[in-house]
């Protein structure tokens, strides 16, 4: 038994079903009643503050051209890749899209918490098998659904993650260092829980077109929260390095040489007058146009002023001597 009194008493009670069934008493009190409410799910994930899919895809583009010239080393065929828009989807939703069998790899992306995802469609797969044996990256047809990858196919796909992996590394490399570790594989991406299903995911889709019997897919698969300690970067877009590379500098060196190498044409303006229409039309041979001298003459690159000068002579040579600087918005 509670020992709180009630907040009202038998008789308040009576009066107040007494105020309800005459009608004296307003049935529907309260504040802001006709105000709009939009429902919020406090467990849910924001993703409109999060992650900035445009930077992931300068970095997949990145990663395209690497990935490529990675494949042609091992290959000896450049494959087409072509990244599809970045999506940021539910676990459970892109795990029901996937029809085993496939070649799921479970791989740790340091310094990134959890895992990561990488699925590689068998078409890829048996494609890249056949280029490297000198074919022309012919698939064989569809898989039954319990079959496993033979030791040489499996062999292939490590050499396709050795070369996704070092890739993805060079494309993420101006914004942060990443590491990758191989931790499982599995046929069926049912086995494959990196995390929960209604958990956020960023899909990285890569189309390839090694093949002339169709086209399959690589997927990397990398949860929300994992991004969330580098989201600021990629909200102010991908960086291409801090300057300090030895290629930077040499390129500004360069640029500088040839910024001064550049020829000017400087012209030396005396004075200025304003006339009419009529008056110019009007001139004669041996008109007098008077105009107030200024104390120097101005040098002048692109109608830009730079210089205040002082008109004389050097030997035969007209010249002029440099008195000071001047700002590009001085009127001339």
């Amino acid at each position: 038994m509670s020992d709180t009194q009630p907040l009202l008493s038998p008789e308040e009670l009576a009066a107040l079903s007494a105020s309800l069934s005459d009608g004296t008493l307003d049935s529907q009190p309260g504040y802001n009643v006709d105000v709009q409410v939009r429902k919020h799910d406090l467990a849910a994930e924001d993703s409109s503050l999060g992650v900035n899919v445009a930077s992931l895809d300068m970095i997949n583009e990145r990663f395209i051209r690497m990935f490529r010239l990675g494949m042609l080393e091992v290959l000896r065929t450049s494959p087409r890749m072509n990244p599809t828009r970045t999506q940021m989807v539910r676990f459970g939703d892109y795990v029901k899209e996937l029809k085993a069998p496939l070649s799921v790899n479970i791989v740790r992306m340091s310094p990134f918490r959890g895992y990561a995802m990488v699925v590689i469609e068998p078409t890829v797969v048996f494609s890249s098998l056949d280029s490297f044996f000198g074919g022309f990256g012919r698939g064989v047809g569809q898989l039954p659904a319990g079959r496993l990858f033979t030791p040489t196919e499996s062999r292939i796909i490590k050499i396709i993650l050795q070369v996704f992996f070092r890739s993805f590394k060079e494309a993420w490399a101006p914004l942060t260092a990443v590491d990758f570790e191989h931790v499982s594989s599995e046929i069926n991406p049912q086995f494959a829980q990196i995390v929960d299903e209604n958990d956020l995911v960023i899909l990285c889709r890569f189309e390839s077109e090694i093949t002339s019997q169709g086209s399959g897919f690589v997927d990397m698969v990398i949860p929300y929260v994992a991004l969330k300690p580098v989201r600021d970067l990629l909200r102010s877009r991908v960086q291409t390095g801090d300057g300090n590379e030895d290629s930077d500098k040499v390129w500004r060196e360069q640029l500088t040489d040839a910024v001064h190498d550049a020829e000017l044409e400087i012209q030396i303006l005396l004075g200025k007058l304003s006339v009419s229409l009529s008056q110019l039309q009007s001139m004669q041979p041996g008109d007098i146009l008077p105009f107030k001298k200024a104390d120097f003459a101005r040098a002048m690159i692109e109608d830009m002023p730079v210089y205040d000068v002082e008109i004389g002579a050097m030997g035969s040579q007209v010249a002029v001597k440099i008195v000071n600087a001047v700002s590009p918005n001085t009127p001339a």
